[in-house]
């Protein structure tokens, strides 16, 4: 019941201006917590004021009063000094997996990159694309036929342009799945820095948020699409009405999810997996038949979480975290950039790769409730933390930075390249205040 009481009105603070803002219902995490998201369709010069009612008492410190501009998704307003953004973004000083990602790369030679990635890589792989962002304006090429899924990259770089001023940088980006760079420090020659969504520990890629999680986070509001904040409100029942088994639905994209299914047939009472679309393991169909597809809601009605690999890590890892549920997760060569904050027994239950110890640990799990939900509370509360929107804006612009900073010689736009637009925003107005106003006379 305590979801129809709270009510949130965001407004903006001078009567003289008007703007829509589309405020959907809060998000109930069933645990004294609420979950507020809101999308702007115009931008603000004087400030907001978001209200907080409970009835009709103002609660937590409402009514919260943001003085500053505040411009929507597609303003292009960039702050000049990214010091001062990050400051205001609250990003982390340190992010301990770009940290180490550099460690290989001392110094960026972007004239070797030029001479030896468009070769090397675009007739293999297919799945390469060359960025430079200079003058905040972002520039590409597609090397390679494999490239679709740069419309995820494009707009999360543009993205970061409105919001601050980059880095003159150029790099290359690997969209496809697989880590690409798997020569060692001390090999000759040695590593190139690749970027990558996905990293594993015998590659040297550079690790940026997934495709999966960056989507999700510039989606929020406004699509269809299971978000990382909508999952939040929607964990299922309390954890004593929950299902006492653990569950897998996906893709037979791993030998070890069609094992899965086997053990699930000898062991229903523990677990329950099935195939949901058969696409590398036709011949198994018959054997193992296919599964309904199902919710990604329903999913939480199952206590816990089986997180097996698919062709590398499985993406669905954060949004089984965010749940209430305990994720049993798979021991996997390949990480996700925010693994690194992970640690087993404390935030999961760690399986071994050959899933041979993985229906014990489902009974440790029963035996255990309390300490299974104490780790599964764990784990939510650290994906909360390391899964925020913000956080993603700042670990994207730190890969930037960093990668800036080594480069020995200037960044070009190279022969082929295009230029990729800001989107063009005629439906809403939005006047920076950040820009010289141009002179009239020009």
């Amino acid at each position: 019941a305590g979801r129809t009481q709270f009510k949130v009105v965001i407004k903006a603070l001078s009567p003289k201006e008007v703007t829509r803002i589309y405020t959907p219902r809060p998000l109930d995490r069933n645990d004294g917590t609420f979950l507020m998201r809101y999308r702007m369709y115009g931008s603000v010069t004087k400030g907001l004021k978001i209200e907080i009612l409970y009835g009709d008492q103002h609660v937590a410190q409402s009514p919260y009063i943001l003085k500053e501009p505040v411009y929507h998704e597609y303003c292009d307003c960039p702050e000049e000094d990214p010091e001062v953004w990050q400051d205001t973004m609250s990003c982390p000083s340190q992010e301990p997996q770009i940290t180490e990602d550099f460690v290989s790369f001392p110094t960026i030679d972007l004239q070797r990159m030029l001479k030896e990635i468009p070769a090397k890589f675009s007739q293999t792989r297919g799945a390469i694309v060359h960025y430079t962002i200079l003058d905040n304006h972002v520039y590409r090429r597609s090397l390679g036929k494999y490239t679709d899924f740069k419309m995820f990259s494009d707009e999360m770089f543009l993205s970061l342009a409105r919001k601050v001023r980059l880095p003159d940088v150029e790099f290359y980006l690997n969209v496809g799945d697989w880590p690409v760079e798997h020569r060692k420090a001390n090999d000759t020659p040695g590593p190139v820095p690749v970027i990558s969504w996905c990293g594993s520990v015998d590659s040297r890629d550079i690790v940026l948020p997934t495709y999966d999680v960056t989507h999700s986070t510039l989606e929020t509001l406004r699509g269809v699409t299971n978000d990382l904040l909508s999952i939040q409100g929607n964990t299922g029942p309390f954890w004593e009405n929950k299902t006492e088994r653990a569950l897998f639905r996906g893709r037979d994209s791993r030998e070890e999810r069609l094992h899965l299914v086997k053990l699930s047939k000898e062991n229903p009472e523990l677990l329950d997996a099935g195939i949901t679309g058969y696409f590398f393991f036709r011949e198994k169909e018959k054997e193992l038949g296919k599964a309904q597809l199902m919710g990604f809601f329903d999913f939480f009605k199952y206590k816990y979480q089986v997180n097996v690999d698919g062709t590398v890590a499985a993406y669905r890892f954060p949004y089984l975290l965010l749940g209430d549920s305990l994720v049993l997760k798979q021991d996997s060569q390949y990480y996700e950039h925010f693994y690194i904050g992970l640690k087993p027994w404390k935030h999961y239950v760690p399986v071994k790769r050959n899933l041979e110890d993985l229906l014990e640990k489902i009974k440790w799990a029963k035996e255990n409730d309390e300490e299974a939900r104490k780790i599964a509370k764990e784990g939510q509360l650290m994906a909360r933390e390391l899964l925020q929107p913000h956080r993603f804006y700042c670990y994207y612009y730190k890969v930037l930075q960093k990668y800036a900073e080594r480069q020995a010689s200037k960044p070009e736009i190279r022969d082929g390249m295009e230029l990729v637009p800001q989107p063009d925003d005629r439906d809403s107005v939005c006047s920076c205040h950040r820009k010289k106003p141009l002179r009239e006379d020009l």
